[in-house]
């Protein structure tokens, strides 16, 4: 890369980086389901409760929107480049602590972020961390270098665009690729015995009615899988409470059509179980 390209790069990150910003600070401030999902984060573990949690949340997609705003009408700065750095370190560093401290909580660093914290997520925020580097030493705004270096542009906007998508939370973004791939080069288990992967029976179920309605209850990631009668069993670990009754530790299973996948159908037919971790007896309402 020549001196000239990588100045161009830079001059460009604001607008990449408002990017990456603005999509997860509108997710968190203005997702409806903020509230609902809060409590499943490390965040309420840390700060002791889902309310304590959902106001954070909604306090870091304002301080998000309110960057993405400055880097895209102001030019670059100092100041700038290093808020957006020192929030992308900030958040390197609580990654490490939910990792550490709730290996099984998501992190809620994005609305679709509902899974334990995985590489994507640490690979997000050192995303956000260099791009505020980027800002930093940024020369000229990116309204007056994008006019002058078109093609640079269009295809450091094209790969921005491949990076969010590989790094996103949000696993609809990739279905169109996972699609292609799998058209050009043939499912990898066509021929075998193997039957759907457990991976896309968890998939199918987080995108169901049934897991929208039981999900505030669940409070770990798969625990245990098995196959019986056609039925896929997935079984997670939940916390039951109902009126004035104390929270209860409780076990919750989904069966699924063990052969079906999102590529098959839309809305799967689910049922499902919640029993008492301690009796093993099923729980109404």
């Amino acid at each position: 890369m020549s001196v000239a390209t990588f100045a161009t790069a830079l001059d460009l990150a604001a607008p990449l980086l408002a990017g990456v910003l603005g999509v997860a600070g509108a997710g968190k401030l203005l997702g409806r389901g903020t509230a609902r999902w809060a409590h499943r984060t490390a965040l309420a573990r840390l700060l002791r409760g889902g309310d304590r949690a959902a106001l954070a949340l909604r306090a870091f997609g304002a301080l998000e929107l309110l960057l993405c705003a400055v880097l895209l009408a102001l030019p670059p700065s100092v100041a700038a480049g290093g808020a957006a750095a020192a929030l992308g370190a900030g958040f390197l560093g609580y990654l490490g602590y939910a990792r550490a401290a709730a290996p099984g909580a998501s992190c809620g660093c994005t609305a679709r972020d509902d899974g334990p914290v995985g590489a994507r997520a640490f690979a997000r925020a050192a995303v956000v961390a260099a791009g505020g580097l980027a800002v930093a030493l940024a020369r000229h705004p990116w309204w007056v270098t994008a006019p002058r270096h078109p093609a640079a542009t269009g295809c450091c906007a094209l790969a921005a665009v491949a990076g969010l998508v590989a790094l996103s939370a949000d696993r609809r973004w990739r279905m169109p690729w996972r699609r292609l791939r799998l058209r050009l080069r043939g499912h990898p288990l066509a021929g075998t015995p193997a039957g759907v992967p457990v991976a896309a029976t968890v998939e199918l179920l987080e995108h169901s009615l049934a897991w929208q309605s039981t999900s505030p209850l669940v409070r770990s990631a798969l625990l245990d899988h098995w196959d019986e009668d056609g039925w896929r069993i997935l079984q997670y670990a939940g916390v039951h409470a109902r009126g004035g009754d104390a929270a209860r530790p409780v076990v919750v299973l989904f069966a699924l059509d063990a052969e079906e996948s999102r590529d098959a159908v839309r809305e799967p037919a689910v049922r499902v179980s919640v029993l008492d971790a301690d009796t093993g007896e099923p729980l109404r309402g």
